[in-house]
């Protein structure tokens, strides 16, 4: 048995034209791609963003509830660890630099065999000391370390003409050398995972030209975390280097099925092509993601599967689905039983022929919303309380003391999921309510698929609020959770 996935991040499927051909953005190798998989129109992420969504991934369990961006707990089931231990050689070469750092340094251990490439945003990689002559910017980015903007443009100086030394164009290099040295081998499981296209939107100015616009200012293309303030030509401009990306985006996922075309893997090979979440290009008044509701922009996500031992192409399902999802569609396409932890189902069902596995599931950020998709209804549920609490974290693994409450007090709680081992309880320090996520939010996907027009039915909402209720007791929300989405009985 053989498997490839292939990862992007931050991709916005309305800029994939077997999704949505609104946009304009050419995407040749994804209309290849839907013509050779089953493609999913109802796939919702779990927790978000980036690190949330790859615990995700590895356990097949919701984040959000109990922990915010943050490591693999040593409690935690990680489905690449479970394969390479019963004789599945478990490969990852990715782009996405979060991996490397404090709060993600120890997913990528959990495969038999990582490869790594440097460069992308702002990884703190090449060193200039002083003397640096860099482009005017129309952004700048900081974290906690490092200005992002100014080490991504050093960064660039790396595959400055030569293109082939892009991040995503190593990373999908690299993956495509494990195959020529492994299509002919059985028992493995590859994982291409690229941080594009993620901002900063950097194309090859060959495909930039592709989506011409009239802005003439300073180097601008990334985004940043806030409301639409920008000009008309400055919001064109953006989304134009957007689509740049997602078109590169495009070509690179065409190499794979080329390579697999030449191959014939086909035959034998499972192939999935996914996202971690959406991206904000202005819809709703919004750039990039974190703060704003959380509408199917960032919510619902692209989702290609070829399954060969299910020879079903070229056909789109409608059956719900969530990335809690892909680690157990996995484990069953290897057959390996599910860890009892773990939350996801399988999805071959809905491969085979549109069998729902779900008919609802959560979704959100870690504090904020508790989002719900059901039925034809996505319901977002702002937090009652004034201040968003009560609210604690349950980690052995705490990366950001900044946010914890240390005059709170610390206690011990052992979950289904921990297997008797007890987790910290840490006490986060809130404050007043997000703006943009004060009020409950309820759409009719059926009726208004845009998310334009709240529906107000207090039947509905009741109704809404207690499948939220019992999904999350279903999936060990501790007890504040109720509390603060004002579900406590």
């Amino acid at each position: 048995m053989k498997a490839i996935m292939v990862m992007f991040d931050s991709l916005n499927r309305r800029f994939l034209e077997p999704y949505d051909s609104a946009t304009g953005t050419r995407t040749p190798n994804f209309i290849e791609l839907s013509r050779r998989t089953v493609q999913f129109d109802r796939c919702y992420v779990g927790s978000m963003p980036c690190m949330p969504a790859r615990r995700e991934l590895h356990t097949g369990r919701y984040n959000f509830l109990h922990a915010p961006w943050g490591y693999l707990e040593p409690f935690d089931d990680s489905v690449p660890q479970i394969l390479f231990q019963h004789g599945i050689h478990t490969h990852l070469v990715s782009d996405h630099y979060h991996y490397w750092e404090n709060a993600g340094g120890n997913y990528h251990n959990h495969y038999k065999t990582w490869d790594a490439v440097r460069g992308q945003e702002g990884d703190p990689w090449i060193a200039k000391v002083g003397g640096l002559d860099l482009p005017r910017r129309n952004s700048r980015v900081l974290s906690p370390l490092v200005d992002l903007a100014e080490q991504d443009v050093i960064n660039r100086t790396a595959w400055k003409n030569h293109e082939e030394m892009r991040p995503m164009n190593l990373t999908f290099t690299k993956g495509l050398e494990f195959l020529e040295n492994n299509k002919d081998q059985d028992n493995w499981f590859l994982t291409i995972e690229t941080f594009d296209p993620h901002e900063p939107f950097d194309a090859p100015q060959r495909l930039k030209d592709q989506y011409p616009d009239e802005y003439q200012g300073p180097l601008f293309d990334w985004d940043l975390y806030g409301p639409v303030t920008e000009t008309p030509e400055e919001v064109a401009h953006l989304r134009a280097c957007y689509q740049a990306l997602v078109s590169y985006c495009d070509e690179q996922l065409g190499r794979v099925i080329h390579f697999m075309d030449e191959n014939r893997m086909w035959q034998d090979t499972l192939l999935m092509v996914c996202t971690d979440h959406g991206h904000f290009l202005s819809e709703h008044g919004f750039w990039s993601k974190n703060y704003m509701p959380v509408y199917n922009e960032l919510a619902n996500t692209p989702l290609f599967i070829w399954d060969p031992r299910n020879p079903v192409r070229g056909v789109r399902r409608q059956s719900l689905v969530q990335t809690i999802d892909i680690p157990a569609t996995l484990l069953d396409y290897f057959s390996m039983p599910l860890p009892a932890s773990m939350q996801g189902r399988s999805m071959i069902p809905a491969i085979k022929n549109d069998e729902p596995i779900r008919d609802g599931g959560l979704f959100g950020y870690f504090g904020q919303m508790t989002c719900l998709i059901y039925g034809d209804y996505v319901f977002m549920r702002a937090p009652q309380t004034p201040d968003n609490s009560p609210l604690y974290q349950y980690t052995w693994m705490l990366h950001n003391a900044r946010g914890v409450d240390v005059e709170g007090q610390f206690e011990w709680v052992k979950f289904p999921f921990s297997k008797g081992m007890p987790v910290p309880k840490i006490p986060v320090l809130t404050q007043a309510l997000n703006p943009y996520q004060s009020k409950d939010l309820l759409f009719n996907l059926k009726e208004d698929p845009a998310q334009d027009h709240p529906v107000e039915d207090p039947a509905l909402k009741a109704q809404m609020l207690k499948k939220m209720a019992e999904l999350m007791k279903e999936n060990d929300a501790p007890e504040e959770q109720f509390v603060r989405m004002g579900l406590k009985e």
